[in-house]
């Protein structure tokens, strides 16, 4: 069971799509969450969560003294082993950081709203930053969301096929690791004109393995370059190498 706690003004996100399909059948079973609204730490004497920044500047910073109360409450009751904080400046989230996150059985996500929380708080508790990309969003629920779904991917039991995960991109077990996936076809075989490439129909499975990993290094050569890069740097090269030199 791995378990997230999130601490968000808006408590109500959650579990939002994560209540649905995969995620919402295995809720309870394989994975679970709570949610902390530091609004309920707030003594009556503090309007808000927030405060002006010390030496100025637009926006308001959320409190380490509210925040921190929201945060103990949770490390009272559960063995936090990974502290998350949402940020624009963070580490962009990759396959290979979920993955590495299977092994953590309870993760404190922290989403940040206006113009962020005051630094101790990060430097407190350790928080690692981390970010969807080089975009703003209004807050951290929908990244919580992002990361939480991805992990829950990954838990055995979620998915029934679990040769499914290998076959995607990204995946480190995947015979294609460090390309992006080839294109996907199904019925019906002709649609507005456009017709399923012949060798996915021809039941000869080493011509369809040599066009999906053809096309995986197309696709990736184009849109990732940097991947691409590291792909041929890894010596990870079949013998269609040539052709994308």
């Amino acid at each position: 069971m791995q378990n997230f706690h999130i601490i968000s003004m808006l408590p109500d996100a959650f579990p939002g799509i994560l209540g649905m399909s995969l995620a919402g059948k295995a809720l309870g079973k394989h994975w679970n969450y709570t949610v902390t609204n530091p609004r309920d730490f707030v003594e009556r004497n503090y309007k808000s969560v927030d405060d002006e920044p010390f030496g100025g500047g637009i926006g308001q910073v959320m409190r380490p003294d509210i925040l921190g109360k929201a945060i103990d409450n949770i490390k009272a009751k559960h063995n936090v082993q990974k502290f998350i904080y949402f940020s624009p400046r963070g580490k962009k989230i990759n396959y290979e950081y979920i993955e590495n996150l299977k092994s953590c059985s309870d993760i404190l996500m922290l989403c940040g709203r206006y113009e962020g929380i005051d630094q101790r708080v990060i430097d407190f508790y350790e928080f690692e930053e981390v970010s969807l990309g080089d975009f703003i969003m209004s807050g951290g629920e929908i990244p919580a969301m992002t990361l939480i779904d991805a992990c829950i991917r990954l838990i055995p039991g979620v998915i029934n096929n679990g040769n499914a995960l290998m076959e995607e991109s990204f995946c480190s077990q995947n015979e294609f690791f460090g390309l992006l996936e080839y294109p996907l076809y199904t019925r019906p075989s002709s649609w507005n004109g456009l017709v399923v490439p012949e060798v996915l129909t021809s039941g000869d499975h080493r011509k369809i393995r040599e066009w999906r990993l053809d096309e995986a290094k197309k696709i990736t050569q184009k849109r990732r370059p940097d991947l691409w890069k590291n792909f041929k740097e890894s010596k990870i090269i079949g013998c269609n190498e040539a052709k994308y030199e």
